[in-house]
């Protein structure tokens, strides 16, 4: 494989540590995928069959856009049809989008069966003011889904799936993880916030410029300054996702 397929096979692999490390995960389920460089039909996904901290740079699968497992070197396990359903949907669609992640982690679920969505209620929650929804249609296994997920996630890199979980996009995966780890944040600081009294709003042109000033065209792109950070921290605790 070329030197860039397995730098992304590194950063993916880094990526799944990082969700299981910040207690994101989903025993076995969940996806996250990342598009192979240089080959926009070709996605990396996890095995369906291995814990997160379990995934490495070398067991991750390569999948086509349609479904289709090009290589596997998990003999013993396949890949989770609703995760190629949700995840190629994006990837079809979002040639600007590298990596895709979805969750069910439990603040995740709590806010995505609240009428209210996500409030702003946090700088947090700020980032994600315009945040899409996707109505909860059932498991994620009828292809025909795909373009009513495409067509709620818009332009946006983060989508709430109703009474279901998270999903976010990201141009590079240290990009897609910053967004995943802030909107999880978001979602469990609102969940104490519900749980501890009456909310305070803050006022609408307060949100409207913090919202900006996350936009990544504003001051950066949110995540590639702190991903070495994160390698760092996934060197010095378990360094065999590189494997």
């Amino acid at each position: 494989m070329t030197p860039e397929e397995w730098k992304t096979r590194v950063e993916l692999a880094a990526c799944y540590r990082l969700v299981a490390h910040y207690g994101m995960s989903d025993l076995v389920y969940n996806h996250i995928t990342a598009r192979i460089p240089g080959q926009d039909d070709r996605l990396l996904i996890n095995a369906y069959g291995y814990l997160y901290d379990e995934i490495t740079a070398s067991n991750l699968v390569t999948i086509n856009l349609a479904g289709d497992v090009i290589d596997n070197p998990s003999a013993d396990y396949g890949i989770n049809a609703a995760g190629y359903v949700i995840h190629s949907a994006v990837h079809a669609a979002r040639h600007d989008m590298r990596c895709v992640i979805h969750t069910h982690s439990r603040a995740g679920m709590a806010v995505s069966a609240m009428d209210c969505g996500l409030l702003p209620i946090t700088q947090t929650a700020m980032r994600f003011k315009d945040i899409a929804y996707h109505d909860y249609e059932s498991v994620a296994i009828d292809l025909d889904e795909r373009e009513r997920l495409v067509r709620d996630l818009g332009t946006q890199d983060a989508m709430i799936l109703r009474n279901h979980g998270l999903l976010v996009a990201g141009a590079s995966v240290a990009q897609a993880f910053n967004t995943l780890y802030w909107l999880e944040m978001a979602c469990r600081a609102q969940v104490d916030a519900m749980a501890g009294g009456k909310l305070r709003m803050p006022p609408q042109a307060v949100i409207d410029k913090t919202h900006h000033l996350y936009l990544p065209h504003v001051r950066r792109p949110f995540g590639e300054m702190e991903w070495p950070a994160m390698l760092r921290l996934l060197d010095r605790k378990d360094p065999s996702y590189k494997w």
